[in-house]
């Protein structure tokens, strides 16, 4: 569970939901043909923009920004020198025993100990890990068209609003709910668009840099062992993808001879 995504959510909307109540009845800040306009129609308009499938596993990939697993790189660099020790003093076949918690970095050590050659392990993994990205982005760029539709679909409801209020000036009774419309329309669009959207696809590249990352370090890790690298070297050539803060923190190999 990520908590920075749970509480900022929870955190924004509730301060939205506190504002509201203490003006007064809650209920004045609900109406139908506001949600109707602004909620499905933002996400019909964005439904154009993508195919049925996109559209549904957009909400699939919204579930990694509170369910985000992604690997400490600091591990990765630890369990990918132990790796590299392995293979160097016991050959490729001795990975095959090895407890590896990462597909990714499983999936790599999977085509080593089949004799694959290097070129094509690189080959396989990278092209992986580009459709995986690619299909990540398919998912931010849908919450970032609702960030960007949801305002727009504020100001067409808030402009019906305002044409059935301007049509009605006659009948004081339909002024107030057409005024409603006008205004809670602008509302639910800013609230979709800044409380939830853009945050989501914000969460969800940033999300997608780290996996990019760490999939690049197990690449580089993949190709090293099959290299024979010594694990030292390997470990100061995985270093260099953390920021200077965190690079103490990853242990020293044995000296392999």
């Amino acid at each position: 569970m990520d908590l920075a995504t749970l509480i900022g959510f929870v955190g924004g909307l509730g301060i939205i939901i506190a504002a509201i109540a203490t003006g007064g009845d809650i209920m004045m800040f609900v109406d139908v043909p506001s949600v109707l306009i602004v909620v499905v129609g933002t996400f019909m308009v964005t439904l154009m923009q993508l195919s049925i499938s996109e559209f549904l596993s957009s909400f699939k990939v919204a579930i990694k920004a509170f369910m985000n697993k992604n690997d400490n790189p600091v591990d990765l660099i630890k369990q990918a020198v132990e790796l590299s020790d392995v293979a160097r003093k016991n050959g490729l076949l001795a990975l095959e025993d090895q407890e590896v918690d990462n597909e990714f970095l499983k999936r790599g050590l999977s085509l080593c100990v089949d004799g694959h050659d290097a070129a094509m392990v690189q080959k396989l993994l990278g092209r992986d890990m580009d459709l995986a990205i690619g299909r990540h982005e398919v998912g931010q760029n849908m919450w970032k068209a609702v960030g960007d539709m949801a305002p727009a679909m504020g100001m067409i409801g808030t402009l019906v609003g305002l044409v059935q209020m301007l049509a009605n000036m006659s009948d004081p009774a339909a002024i107030g709910p057409a005024m409603a419309v006008a205004l809670l329309t602008t509302l639910y669009g800013a609230v979709i668009a800044n409380a939830f959207a853009l945050p989501m696809s914000a969460k969800l590249a940033g999300i997608s840099h780290n996996e990019r990352l760490n999939k690049v370090l197990i690449l580089e890790t993949i190709q090293s062992i099959q290299e024979g690298m010594n694990p030292r070297v390997l470990e100061t050539l995985l270093k260099t993808y953390l920021p200077e803060s965190q690079r103490s923190s990853v242990g020293e190999p044995e000296e392999v001879e």
